[in-house]
């Protein structure tokens, strides 16, 4: 190819010089457009867009402003907790006695000293039960004493946050908790309405359902059109289902409600497995500690830490985050407010590692609050500290991956874009964000926040998939 004459280089090399750079703080045009068509204005929204690795941020705008990040806020709570208990942190249910067992009996009480665990479940309940049954206890003489103090918690209301004190995601932390505080009801539709079971149904829960059959419509999501109540006699609680389930609704579902608080959802699923498994109690369910010559007679430990994050950040669990928390607080300030302290124990752990924590609220660790705070450049730095520290492959793991899995599953799933973004979500009314790492097709991974704070912010998911396609394409 010949060479350019002198003077076209010279021309060209001047134009080059005479176009304006790209500002930071200019929205890409798909950003732009996208907002403009859910008529978002650009002080409603900041953006943070750098490399992993540092350097000058290739976008920030607004980057100073605190803003509400709903569940992205989970991204700071699990990296503090990957910092500060370390990728090998489990936590333990434990089950001691200071009786003796002689024919098949317990003589004595049963401790159950609750460690804090936001994955004991069910099944890993009845596993611990079996152990008892395996060392030959048929009968407990003595009372059941359980032990939650590990956590010291404020007064939490369930309905506080949106009025609807049984959704699961609105429940709280607590150091002996099963099944995330939730029970789970299979909903069979019959011709008349439906049949309903809980397996195991807690001892002490009267379900009472009034459910009925509606030809219109299409299915949808069957549980919109059903309604709960719950309420407590003092011996045991009825939940109240009513509602309609569409004639197009054929096929069972999932429907998971909270309606009994965390010591009496443990002493239901404890009664009930045991007297599943031929045992008796004899005495009644109490608070307390057990005593100095208690000995050990099982004990049920969680999965490490960074499997627990996957099912945090992957389906956005608020009672894991809550845990987490509280957690670091009784880790750290044991005897303290465990959620006061876990907060404290967050906002040392970021100024430790030089994050600007200017207006920054943790609040609950879930993002679950219209208090939480934090901008985008403290993200940001969040973001570039966990990529450069040792548990950074544990962090990333627990993130959704766009058009893959977790909350993300659906987003960019015909895109360009789609498995190269790794992001964590968060929606509230008037809030949707979105933080995490994108993949460029350059191969240059960049860390990517934006967070929008506005009564149309629900129109904005397009503008999320527009600035990570945007990444992308880098």
């Amino acid at each position: 190819m010949p060479a350019l004459p002198l003077r076209l280089t010279a021309a060209l090399f001047a134009l080059v010089l005479l176009t304006p750079a790209i500002r930071a703080d200019t929205l890409p045009p798909p950003l732009t457009a996208s907002l403009a068509r859910a008529s978002i204005p650009d002080d409603a929204v900041t953006v943070w867009v750098n490399k992993v690795d540092g350097g000058t941020p290739l976008l920030s705008h607004r980057i100073d402003e605190p803003m509400n990040p709903a569940s992205v806020m989970k991204l700071v709570t699990a990296q503090v907790a990957l910092a500060r208990l370390g990728p090998a942190f489990t936590w333990k249910t434990r089950v001691m006695t200071p009786g003796e067992i002689r024919a098949g009996v317990l003589h004595g009480p049963l401790h159950i000293s609750g460690g804090g665990d936001p994955r004991l479940s069910r099944e890993r309940l009845w596993l611990l039960l079996r152990d008892l049954r395996a060392q030959g206890i048929r009968r407990i003489a003595g009372d059941v004493v359980t032990d939650r103090s590990l956590f010291r918690l404020p007064p939490h209301d369930p309905g506080a946050f949106d009025q609807r004190p049984l959704r699961p995601y609105n429940a709280g932390a607590d150091a002996l908790s099963v099944d995330y505080g939730a029970i789970r009801l299979r909903v069979q539709p019959t011709a008349d309405g439906a049949r309903v079971f809980s397996d195991p149904q807690p001892a002490g829960l009267v379900i009472e359902n009034r459910i009925r059959r509606n030809g219109n419509g299409a299915c949808g999501d069957p549980t919109a059109r059903l309604t709960t109540e719950a309420s407590d006699t003092g011996t045991h609680t009825t939940l109240s289902l009513g509602g309609t389930i569409a004639a197009s609704c054929t096929d069972a579902f999932d429907w998971n409600l909270a309606p009994l608080p965390p010591g009496r959802l443990f002493e239901g699923l404890f009664r009930s497995l045991w007297k599943e498994l031929g045992g008796e109690i004899g005495g009644q369910f109490k608070d307390g500690s057990a005593p100095p010559e208690a000995r050990l007679l099982a004990e049920t430990i969680s999965p490490p830490l960074p499997e627990v994050l996957r099912d945090m950040n992957k389906w956005s669990n608020n009672v894991i985050a809550r845990h987490l928390l509280a957690t670091l607080g009784a880790t750290e300030e044991p005897g303290e407010d465990s959620v006061a302290a876990g907060r404290r124990v967050v906002e040392r752990s970021l100024a430790a590692s030089g994050i600007d924590t200017r207006g920054f609220v943790i609040d609950n660790g879930a993002g679950l609050s219209r208090n939480a705070r934090i901008s985008a450049r403290s993200l940001g730095q969040l973001l570039q500290e966990a990529w450069r520290s040792p548990t950074m492959p544990e962090l990333l793991a627990s993130l959704p991956i766009a058009g893959i899995d977790g909350t993300a599953r659906r987003r960019l799933a015909d895109s360009p874009a789609a498995g190269l973004a790794h992001v964590k979500t968060g929606t509230l009314d008037g809030v949707r964000s979105i933080a995490g790492y994108v993949q460029a097709h350059s191969g240059q991974r960049y860390a990517v926040v934006l967070m929008i704070n506005h009564p149309k912010a629900g129109s904005a998911r397009d503008a999320q998939d527009a600035l990570m396609e945007w990444v992308a394409g880098l």
